[in-house]
């Protein structure tokens, strides 16, 4: 294939199909995601109202809680406005250079929500565990310093993909067969050896995903241990009740993200439209169910929306 000249190694834009194989269905596919949108937009965003309004909630767990809304909301503005215009207005164009900030707040943030959640179950596990040193081992000061660590990690992790790209000579197609611009899919437009963009990708999963997901499965299995010694019956169910909801969350993230991962690297055989599908729902679902799972679920928060709304109305 046909590559740019020396003075253009990139095309001016990319085309973003939407979902290859269900264009006739994008419009009302989209109708659903539009509805999970507003959703994430608004639990998210009252979720951040509450904690910070209410200083009784600035400890450990709603700070974390903070930063995971703030961190859903991220992720789901830098896709579905674009993803909503390819599906009802058919604007596939994207700009080279959005394309590439888009591609940046994807990864970063898909890092700092793994690493969120990470943190979070290390709290819980410190909560359940060591009850009583639980202030004073997960002081304000280190739950800010463990958000900064995350958010550099990403952004340190992730910048590299972007440079690394943009070094490259791109082939004359401009197509990129899914909904938004992602690191392998822009990389599958390159006219030139990216063997070292690949390992470094697969560096990157391994030293961000593979070490999230260990920490949080010992966690929960430290968790779990100390939940069966409790003596109550009631205290049991109600800490298995909201370790489970922790985990379907957690669930929500990693499932798709690794089955996007490992398609776009292993599953040439998987129908374009269902890989497409697990990668909108990677980054849709979990900053929908996030606000539902722990604002509905945090009985602080929950009173706290009810008394606001409550007050508003009378």
């Amino acid at each position: 294939m046909s590559t740019y000249g020396n003075n253009s190694f990139h095309p001016p834009f990319f085309i973003l199909l939407g979902i290859p194989g269900l264009e006739k269905a994008q419009f009302f596919i989209a109708f659903p995601f539009c509805a999970m949108y507003a959703v994430a937009l608004v639990g998210n965003v009252t979720i951040l109202h509450v904690i910070r309004i209410d200083y009784t909630l600035h400890e450990p767990m709603y700070l974390f809680l903070a930063m995971l809304a703030f961190t859903d909301l991220v992720m789901s503005s830098s896709t579905l406005p674009k993803m909503l215009g390819i599906f009802w207005f058919g604007s596939c164009e994207i700009d080279y250079h959005a394309c590439l900030i888009q591609l940046f707040f994807i990864h970063t943030f898909s890092s700092v929500e793994s690493g969120i959640l990470m943190a979070m179950a290390l709290d819980r596990y410190v909560a359940i565990c060591f009850p009583l040193r639980h202030s004073t081992i997960l002081s304000t000061s280190i739950v800010v310093k463990l958000g900064v660590a995350v958010m550099l990690r990403g952004v340190l992790w992730v910048s590299p993909f972007c440079f690394m790209v943009t070094g490259k000579p791109f082939c004359s197609n401009r197509i990129i067969p899914q909904s938004y611009c992602e690191h392998m899919a822009v990389l599958k437009l390159v006219c030139a050896d990216t063997r070292t963009n690949r390992v470094y990708g697969l560096v990157v999963a391994f030293f961000v995903g593979a070490f999230d997901i260990i920490i949080i499965t010992v966690s929960y299995i430290m968790i779990l241990q100390a939940v069966l010694r409790l003596p109550s019956g009631d205290a049991r169910l109600k800490a298995f009740g909201t370790c489970a909801s922790h985990i379907c969350v957690i669930l929500c993230l990693y499932i798709p993200a690794l089955f996007t991962f490992l398609s776009h690297r292993f599953g040439h055989h998987i129908p374009r439209a269902v890989h497409v599908m697990f990668a909108n729902v990677y980054l849709l679902v979990p900053p929908t169910l996030n606000p539902i799972i722990y604002g509905v679920k945090t009985k602080q928060i929950r009173d706290r929306v009810i008394n606001t709304f409550c007050q508003k109305v009378s």
